[in-house]
């Protein structure tokens, strides 16, 4: 692969929501692909912490449960959406693969640091996803402090975020701006 072909599957990784998915499969070989990426993720004093339990099939209908039951206990009746509630739901629905990003805690760093172990390897995940045509999101709800009710963990291992994953119904990429780097980096020679 050319440096130029690397940057554009950079450029153009994008949250795609579980709107724009469709009813196709992602193949036990592209989740693979995805899982053996996320696995290359840096990680200091080699403490791997990087946990993904994939949730797929029924376990869908289960996640969905799961979330909107949080929703609602955990939401003022003022508060209260079923516009939100609907959308908890929908996102299962129309996703075909769901990952629960976990980070197993080692001691052996600072915490901080496999965390960032573990967004790196969201970031390869997203970005394998790109050059796959898969969309893909993360997103942190706040349900993921109590995904021992749905999910084991390990002993110092946490949630930290639910990526969701299916095939794009069309190429409906956006654009995205950023500022140019020369204004977030400053050189220093002495």
């Amino acid at each position: 692969m050319k440096a130029e072909e690397l940057l554009n599957i950079i450029k153009t990784r994008r949250s795609v929501m579980p709107a724009q998915y469709s009813n196709a499969e992602i193949s036990e070989t592209e989740l693979g692909l995805i899982l053996e990426a996320a696995n290359w993720a840096p990680t200091h004093k080699r403490t791997e912490p990087g946990r993904f339990k994939i949730i797929s099939g029924k376990g869908l209908n289960r996640f969905s449960e799961f979330m909107l039951d949080q929703y609602k206990k955990n939401t003022p009746a003022d508060k209260f959406s079923q516009r939100k509630s609907d959308g908890i739901a929908e996102k299962c629905r129309r996703s075909d693969k769901i990952i629960l990003i976990c980070a197993k805690y080692s001691g052996m760093v600072p915490e901080w640091e496999e965390t960032a172990s573990v967004a790196a390897a969201v970031q390869n995940m997203w970005l394998m996803c790109t050059a796959l045509g898969i969309g893909s999101y993360w997103s942190t709800p706040g349900a993921i402090h109590n995904m021992k009710e749905f999910t084991e963990l390990d002993e110092n291992e946490k949630c930290i975020g639910v990526f969701y994953m299916g095939k794009i119904s069309e190429d409906k990429a956006t654009e995205s701006q950023r500022e140019p780097i020369s204004g977030k980096t400053k050189y220093i020679h002495d």
